[in-house]
């Protein structure tokens, strides 16, 4: 895996991301500290996302039980308000 500190790849981002496009592992560090690393994205199969969805209606559903229903407008209401 290689290494890369900020500002060279600030400065060689497009061609960083040609190199992790092909495959390749790249950890972009600050001052010698990894600090982020760029990867291939993996293709998500369908059961992946089938079973993702399961999870998070699950998870809804405990959240409901435990404190109520929320509505979609009342999520992003309150996400909303975190950006302000």
């Amino acid at each position: 895996m290689r290494e890369v500190g900020v500002l060279e790849a600030k400065t060689h981002l497009s061609a960083l991301l040609k190199s992790v496009e092909l495959g390749e592992r790249i950890t972009i560090t600050r001052r010698g500290k990894p600090v982020a690393r760029l990867m291939p994205v993996s293709p998500v199969s369908g059961s992946d996302r089938s079973e993702q969805v399961c999870r998070m209606n699950k998870l809804r559903a405990r959240i409901a039980k435990k404190r109520g229903s929320f509505s979609a407008i009342e999520i992003l209401s309150a996400r909303d308000a975190g950006r302000r």
